[in-house]
């Protein structure tokens, strides 16, 4: 069974930095691309980033590009988001994604705030 739990959410001042982590369980992890999405209230799933199986090949939204970066452990079965230079429209909640055998798999999100 395909599990995706995230990690590493909170409340951040602008301008700060935070890592988010998403350990993949039930199947094999470094033979799939791995997604980060987020969600702010009232709006719609974005893709922020996702990285190839073996980590050769990132991808990331404009918003982020340059602030965020997207790295894989294989070895762990974890991917990670290390969001840097947070702005106040980062806020939301962060969801890692899967996709196998044509089906998505999400995690239940962890929640970014970015707030003086």
């Amino acid at each position: 069974q395909v599990q995706l739990v995230e990690s590493g959410g909170g409340l951040v001042q602008p301008g700060g930095s935070l890592r988010l982590s998403c350990a993949a369980s039930g199947f094999t992890f470094s033979m799939h691309t791995m997604s980060w999405y987020r969600q702010a209230p009232g709006k719609e799933r974005e893709l922020v980033a996702n990285i190839t199986s073996g980590g050769g090949t990132t991808n990331y939204a404009d918003s982020v590009k340059g602030r965020f970066t997207i790295s894989r452990d294989n070895a762990k079965n974890t991917v990670y988001l290390q969001m840097n230079s947070l702005k106040p429209e980062d806020t939301a909640v962060y969801y890692c994604k899967c996709r196998r055998n044509w089906v998505d798999y999400w995690g239940k999100g962890t929640l970014v705030t970015v707030s003086s």
